[in-house]
């Protein structure tokens, strides 16, 4: 227990130094409050428009840090398999619980990532995403294949309609010009569900190439009446 509350210590005068949050604020919060509650929902703690920008930093370097202890026994990151990709988002989108955020990834032909790419970012229910910005940077990098992924803020590991929609109309753009969808990964906390491990992935066109832009929701009305629904959890 000592040593608990050593490391919590250490924590929280690390990220005030960097964040320059008040210390005694921060103390006062975590003794009722998960402290890192304080990086995954910054405005708890009313910061000024400084101190948002160096926890957003600060997110991103951890996230950075998080990414690079995958690369330091491989060159190249490979997304061969659902677990890989998975925790692969996990370690890039775990920590956002103030936002949501759409990534892709773009591999070559043996699923080496060719480059990670954050495509839209919104409010902690919706973002938008745009086709016509995921096609420009598919042909930019001419890449093989694409790995979706999103966070889910509210807490759901379900993959909602508006999920499946999005993935369907990816795959309706990207099938005819041979470029694969191999997952699309949602990310909750610290777990994550993968769309082809559930079997719901889509590889075939249903309808013609639309490029209009696509509202993204986190949490359904149907989940928030009948509470969540896990399809996979790690």
């Amino acid at each position: 227990m000592k040593q608990d509350i050593r490391h919590t210590d250490n924590f929280l005068k690390g990220l005030t130094t960097l964040t320059g949050l008040s210390y005694k604020k921060v103390q006062r919060y975590v003794k009722e409050n998960n402290p890192f509650n304080i990086l995954e929902h910054p405005h708890i703690m009313e910061p000024n428009e400084k101190q948002i920008e160096k926890i957003g930093l600060l997110n991103e370097f951890i996230a950075s840090y998080n990414i690079l202890k995958i690369y330091e026994s491989n060159e190249k990151v490979v997304l061969n398999s659902s677990t890989l990709s998975g925790q692969y988002f996990l370690a890039l989108l775990g920590g956002m619980k103030d936002k949501e955020r759409f990534m892709v990834a773009f591999l070559d032909s043996g699923n080496n990532i060719i480059e990670a790419k954050t495509m839209s970012e919104g409010s902690i229910g919706q973002t938008a995403v745009y086709p016509r910005e995921i096609l420009k940077y598919a042909l930019a990098c001419d890449c093989n294949a694409m790995i979706l992924a999103h966070n889910h803020p509210g807490g759901s590991k379900n993959f909602s309609p508006e999920d499946k929609a999005l993935t369907q109309r990816i795959v309706d753009i990207f099938h005819p010009l041979e470029i694969k969808i191999l997952d699309h990964i949602i990310v909750s906390g610290a777990s994550y569900s993968s769309m082809a491990e559930t079997g719901i992935l889509p590889h075939q066109c249903k309808g013609t190439a639309n490029y209009e832009e696509i509202a993204l929701g986190s949490i359904t009305v149907e989940e928030k009446r009948n509470g969540f629904k896990h399809t996979h959890s790690r």
